[in-house]
């Protein structure tokens, strides 16, 4: 079997002008970045008529047998195509972060892939260097206004906002500056975030026009004064320069499946760290071109498609007409408590035990958001008819079908059974829901979280969040919705304990508030907002030839 990045280089891609026709777009409505990607017009998100169905794809707890969610995502999409269905699919765009660490990139696998494969997962369109540079404009504005006399009175040790790299890099979690006294700044602690964690990155993917941006970057909280005000970048008057700089990437990038669907890849939040969902304008300018969207959001359904739903749903007044949860047998051995090494022998046993992950995230979906569903099993040459049947079975019990997906081997003819059952779904009659009430206080709508989606008996805090959480409650921040900080590796905040764990408490050790993006941030555990790199990075495999053909990438 040929790698992906083989695959996709063999492939004979459309002229991006010609994808664009496919749905509708002219040559007024993009702009050319070379033969193979565009960015679209924020006008277009505007053009009346109806919208199209949006079908969002999720999945399981994620573990090292692997899901394939992404490729299920463009494989569904391509099956659309070939059922002869108008499509367009919408996914995040990877962070080099992972790309160059242990996970690689996100553009889909074998004959379900978004391409140019090379390109969407390296510097693309620019847009996380402009996310990155705009965020780092507004650290060094205001570092600069403490250096220069400090007249907002801001409290150096109360600094909130952080720098950015879009790279893993442990090295940069905590760290001096300001060292060398005189004009080399003022001394402080400080830190850097991974930019898919950023609070620019949230901002601009659910920002919904450039004035809208604009506001939204405004308010982002960079720290407290010493009489403990909220300082802002418009305090700092640092929001026109950072839109300035935001302006292009604001716009969805157009790019392609290897069968030649429409598909937009922008935006690229972590679902660990932030809300883990593609741009709305990238989604609502979809919604605009295809009768069916087919997105995806990040890691299991417990962080990426609760946040998407409670999150994303919420602020830009969607609903999704069908969702898909993305399973492998293989992965659900292994949530069995089966090794990575003896995954590819049948194992009944090991399967019922790991299955209750797959029916938690599934009877989430459909009890607790009211949303018809569908399991999408990747099947993998080891899996047997024993097996298999008995994931129908159980998820029979649910009232759910289960489609064995063949994309990745097969491309889009593997995701035509898929994409009947998400047509036959998209007919069904939704009850959407969302977790909680917004309006609930903020310890309410975590322990909504904790004990409806993760399954947890609740909730305890460390002493500095419930200090936050009083404080961002008296500065009127508590009507909005909450954003988790949680390892994807299981539904507690403990990475150990897989399957369907319950009686867990999770302990909630920071909150902070992202004034900008609408929510508040709890983060859990020991979960990181600035990743490092394995052992043996990916990178250390990654070339190029004195052709600038790239080899290595996944």
């Amino acid at each position: 079997m040929k790698t992906d990045i083989e695959i996709a280089q063999e492939a004979n891609l459309l002229h991006i002008r010609d994808v664009a026709e496919k749905v509708g777009l002219t040559e007024d409505d993009i702009e050319y970045y070379g033969k193979n990607k565009a960015k679209v017009s924020l006008d277009v998100m505007k053009r009346g008529g109806k919208e199209g169905k949006l079908i969002l794809v999720t999945a399981i707890t994620p573990t090292p047998a692997g899901e394939g969610k992404t490729t299920t995502t463009i494989g569904l999409a391509d099956g659309l195509s070939r059922i002869g269905k108008k499509v367009v699919v919408a996914l995040r765009e990877p962070s080099l972060g992972p790309v160059f660490g242990i996970k690689g990139g996100a553009a889909g696998g074998g004959y379900a892939q978004v391409v140019p494969m090379e390109d969407i997962n390296l510097h693309f369109t620019g847009d996380f260097h402009a996310i990155g540079a705009a965020n780092n404009l507004l650290c060094a504005m205001l570092d600069n206004h403490i250096f220069q006399g400090n007249e907002l009175d801001i409290d150096p040790e109360s600094i909130t906002l952080h720098r950015c790299v879009d790279m893993n890099d442990r090295q940069l979690r905590f760290l001096e500056d300001g060292l060398g006294g005189g004009k080399n700044g003022v001394p402080r602690k400080d830190s850097f975030d991974i930019t898919v964690a950023s609070e620019v990155m949230a901002v601009l993917c659910l920002a919904t026009s450039l004035s809208d941006l604009k506001t939204r970057l405004s308010r982002i909280i960079v720290g407290y004064t010493r009489g403990g005000k909220p300082v802002t970048a418009g305090d700092l008057k640092a929001a026109g320069a950072m839109c300035a700089l935001l302006k292009d990437a604001l716009k969805p990038n157009l790019v392609q499946t290897l069968e030649g669907t429409p598909a937009f890849v922008h935006g690229g939040p972590f679902a660990n760290i932030a809300h883990g969902c593609n741009s709305v304008v990238a989604t609502k300018t979809a919604l605009k071109l295809g009768d069916y969207v087919v997105t995806e959001a990040g890691f299991g359904a417990d962080l990426g498609a609760e946040k998407f739903l409670d999150i994303k749903c919420r602020f830009a007044n969607l609903k999704p007409s069908a969702v898909v949860v993305v399973a492998t047998v293989r992965a659900l051995k292994m949530h069995g408590g089966v090794p990575k090494t003896e995954l590819f022998c049948e194992n009944l046993p090991a399967l019922e035990e790991g299955l209750p992950n797959l029916l938690r995230h599934v009877s989430n979906i459909k009890n607790v958001y009211g949303l018809p569903a569908v399991v999408a099993v990747n099947r993998f040459p080891t899996d047997t008819d024993a097996e298999i049947s008995l994931v129908i079975e159980r998820c029979k019990e649910l009232g759910v079908n289960v489609c064995l997906s063949t994309v990745w081997a097969e491309g889009g003819k593997g995701g035509e059974e898929l994409a009947r059952e998400v047509v036959r779904l998209c007919k069904e009659k939704s009850d959407f829901k969302f977790c909680y009430d917004a309006a609930l206080p903020i310890k309410e709508k975590i322990e909504a979280i904790v004990t409806k989606i993760y399954g947890g008996s609740g909730v305890a805090y460390t002493p500095e969040a419930e200090e936050e959480i009083a404080r961002l409650e008296n500065l009127g921040f508590g009507n909005t919705p909450v954003c988790m900080a949680k390892t994807q590796y299981s539904f507690s905040d403990d990475a150990t304990k897989l399957g369907a764990p319950r009686g867990f408490t999770v302990t909630v050790r920071q909150v902070k508030i992202s004034a900008g993006a609408g929510f508040v941030v709890a983060l859990t555990g020991n979960i990181l907002t600035m990743p490092g790199l394995p052992k043996v990075p990916a990178a250390e495999k990654i070339d190029v030839d004195e052709n600038g053909v790239i080899s290595g990438l996944f």
